[in-house]
């Protein structure tokens, strides 16, 4: 009892080296006060050059990073939540990560990559692009290039890159008529002049040259993610390089009567044996954003889009995430991290993707399957990966381009959000062999 009596301050002492904070964990469930800037926590650790666990269906996908002050002061100041842990506690929640029975795996997150926007320069608002929004409030910096910059060579400067609500078919998004004819008009006349400068007879020319770098960019290693109309007229651009789809109000000459039939689906990422619209009286409403179709067929470009005869109200508009099996198929576990798995469906130039449409080789990850329809599809492309997202803003349903830009303040916990944010870091993961 007397050398008990003589140990027991030392032992005091040892208490706050035995219970040293080891890590850092941010958990990605219910109790994270900010999803959304807790990526771009996430991103500023890589950035610091140090490594980021992503804990693969581990309490909503979380992170975990060694211990620093500077790290815990900088949740403090975005507001992220967090919990400093020990060294047994990361061991804890490693053994029942690595377990074979749980749907769980760790992934390591190393580099920053370096993020590019495609979105033009001129006459675009904020409001105008949602992963715009999403990475300016989260804080994650980005630089945005257009075809300038492509034509010149600029993308491979970079890792990742997103494509704004775009026309890649050089037929302005068919806004030639209604109250967005100023609009086509000065983006014709931008358009038409920079193909001049660089020797294009036409902007669907341009245009196609500008998707061909972006295919190469995938194909050399790139990362690509493309929403609402930046994903199918991507691939409508692809498949009809040997044709001329292209409506007379907007390249002076009438489409190829054939045109279908020259249409080469070899080309695409992730859509085939789809119809085009060549004419400008098209299945769309006058609504710019998920307006009700007039005709019952498809979307402005193609079937792929199904805004045009999609009768779903609001209220029922939801799409499910698919359960991947983390140990297995990393890629799309790691696309698909959020703390809920339904997530409310919203409108756009491209809706939703007609399922018929969709290549074999594609994974789709979300869905409206009452509907036939996929929100969420992702796939290789070379040495590349791209996800193709269908909308144009998770928390606005109908976007008008006259309203206000969307607060993220006020979603800071936004599931459909988050599925932008798990695309910006995913090309930070350590590559190994993936087992899918």
């Amino acid at each position: 009892m007397r050398n008990l009596k003589y140990l027991l301050p030392f032992a005091f002492l040892l208490l706050p080296i035995i219970g040293k904070a080891a890590s850092i964990l941010i958990p990605m469930d219910e109790l994270q006060k900010d999803h959304l800037k807790s990526y771009g926590l996430a991103f500023w650790v890589l950035k610091q050059d140090a490594e980021v666990d992503w804990l693969l269906n581990y309490r909503g996908g979380s992170f975990m990073m060694l211990y620093n002050k500077k790290t815990e002061d900088e949740c403090k100041i975005r507001g992220v939540s967090y919990e400093v842990i020990s060294d047994a506690k990361v061991a804890e929640i490693t053994t029942q990560i690595n377990d074979p029975s749980v749907n769980m795996d760790l992934v390591k997150l190393q580099k920053a990559p370096r993020m590019a926007v495609y979105s033009p320069k001129v006459g675009v608002k904020p409001q105008d692009d949602a992963v715009i929004l999403v990475l300016k409030y989260a804080e994650i910096p980005f630089d945005i290039i257009y075809d300038e910059e492509i034509l010149k060579g600029d993308l491979n400067k970079y890792d990742w890159l997103h494509l704004h609500h775009e026309d890649f078919t050089g037929q302005y998004s068919k806004e030639g008529r209604g109250r967005n004819g100023d609009r086509f008009l000065q983006t014709k006349a931008i358009q038409e002049a920079l193909a001049e400068k660089y020797h294009f007879a036409k902007v669907s020319k341009m245009k196609l040259s500008v998707a061909q770098s972006i295919r190469d960019f995938c194909a050399g290693g790139g990362f690509l993610l493309a929403m609402c109309s930046g994903a199918d007229s991507f691939d409508i651009a692809l498949s009809a390089a040997k044709t001329d789809i292209v409506d007379e109000i907007y390249d002076g000459d009438p489409p190829d009567p054939r045109a279908q039939s020259k249409l080469d689906f070899s080309q695409t990422f992730a859509f085939q044996n789809f119809t085009v619209t060549t004419s400008l009286n098209n299945n769309f409403g006058n609504d710019m954003y998920g307006g009700r179709g007039r005709g019952g067929g498809g979307g402005r470009f193609s079937d792929i889009d199904v805004s045009g005869s999609r009768h779903i109200q609001q209220e029922d508009d939801f799409f499910t995430l698919f359960d991947f099996s983390a140990k297995w198929d990393v890629v799309p576990s790691m696309l698909t991290q959020d703390h809920e798995r339904v997530i409310k469906g919203f409108m756009g130039l491209a809706t939703a993707f007609n399922k018929s449409k969709i290549k074999s080789t594609v994974t789709i990850m979300g869905e409206l399957k009452s509907a036939n329809e996929a929100r969420y599809i992702h796939g290789e492309y070379g040495k590349g990966q791209w996800t193709f997202y269908g909308g144009h803003d998770p928390e606005n349903y109908q976007y008008n381009p006259n309203e206000p830009p969307t607060d993220l303040s006020l979603h800071p916990n936004s599931p459909g959000y988050r599925l932008i944010l798990n695309n910006v870091l995913f090309p930070a993961a350590k590559k190994k062999k993936l087992k899918t």
